[in-house]
């Protein structure tokens, strides 16, 4: 109790002009190297063009809108990468970007389909852009709750579970993209369905394909044909996007069978893998050759079969 009355005596002794107050100020916050900072600030920058996607849409500039969420898309693509670079991870990045995923993501393309047809449907249309936004917010929940799980296969690694929230977002404008295009609007209440699809395909277990882990090796002679592939396709969705950005959203939807396949062919070769005795006898035809070696204390329905 003394020192503790001691302790308290000196703290209170000190004053803000105190050279010890001053060094105590220095231990308590510490200066942040930039590299922790460069991620977070290009996750800010992301937060920006959502929440300007959002204006654009109130304003009805839907163009500049789409532009704005894919542009949050890329940037949401780069901070990690970049933070895995330049080693900056941190806890505070990892729930900034959760939160920047909801606002991009979830309400950005929300608000700005509900602005372009669902209001509509008055309350109905509203209840769309709702569940579409809590859809990607119990997603990042569960994304976040189980990034750390020990029980998770090796393989898992490469699959997300439900569609991503950037690629959520991307598909859910599919109906804007097709509008640009020069068809004709969907009914609202088709586009009210379709949204509802994609939160539901966001909040599913459905197994998607990431390839995060898959490590690719390019032969030196095929590096200046990869980069003339890459400037080419970011010239076509420069010159088309909108072409682009539908073509791209059609044939995500109809890959995701296949990563569905993909993944329980991986689970049952791992299955394989970890009990190859119980795999190799459930696969042995039966032959006239098998005669039965009854060990003692056996009975008749658990004796073990033995090959001659």
């Amino acid at each position: 109790m003394a020192e503790r009355a001691g302790a308290c005596y000196i703290m209170a002794a000190m004053t803000p002009f105190d050279p010890k107050y001053l060094e105590l100020r220095r231990r308590r916050f510490r200066p942040i190297p930039v590299r922790m900072l460069v991620p977070n600030v290009i996750t800010l920058l992301a937060i920006c063009a959502g929440l300007t996607a959002i204006r654009l849409s109130i304003e009805g500039r839907m163009e500049l809108a789409v532009a704005a969420i894919v542009f949050a898309a890329v940037l949401d693509g780069v901070d990690g990468r970049v933070a895995r670079m330049i080693k900056g991870q941190s806890k505070f990045g990892a729930e900034l970007d959760s939160l920047a995923d909801f606002v991009n993501f979830g309400v950005a393309p929300g608000l700005m389909l509900y602005f372009w047809q669902l209001q509509e449907l008055n309350n109905g249309g509203w209840i769309a852009a709702m569940v579409f936004a809590i859809s990607m917010s119990l997603r990042l929940a569960r994304f976040n709750a189980t990034i750390d799980d020990p029980n998770k296969p090796a393989f898992a690694a490469n699959y997300f579970t439900g569609v991503p929230a950037p690629m959520g977002a991307i598909l859910a404008l599919l109906p804007v993209y097709l509008a640009f295009l020069g068809l004709s609007k969907p009914p609202a209440t088709l586009t009210a369905f379709y949204t509802l699809l994609i939160a539901f395909l966001m909040v599913s277990r459905l197994p998607v394909f990431s390839g995060k882990t898959v490590r690719m090796r390019v032969p030196p002679e095929m590096v200046l044909p990869v980069f003339v592939s890459v400037v080419f396709f970011v010239a076509l969705l420069i010159g088309y996007p909108w072409h682009m950005l539908s073509i791209g959203s059609v044939l995500y939807l109809l890959s995701l069978p296949m990563g569905w396949k993909s993944y329980r062919d991986h689970e049952r070769n791992a299955a394989a893998a970890a009990h190859p005795a119980a795999t190799m006898e459930a696969a042995a035809p039966s032959s006239p050759a098998a005669t039965f070696s009854p060990a003692p204390g056996d009975t008749e329905d658990d004796r073990p079969v033995r090959l001659n």
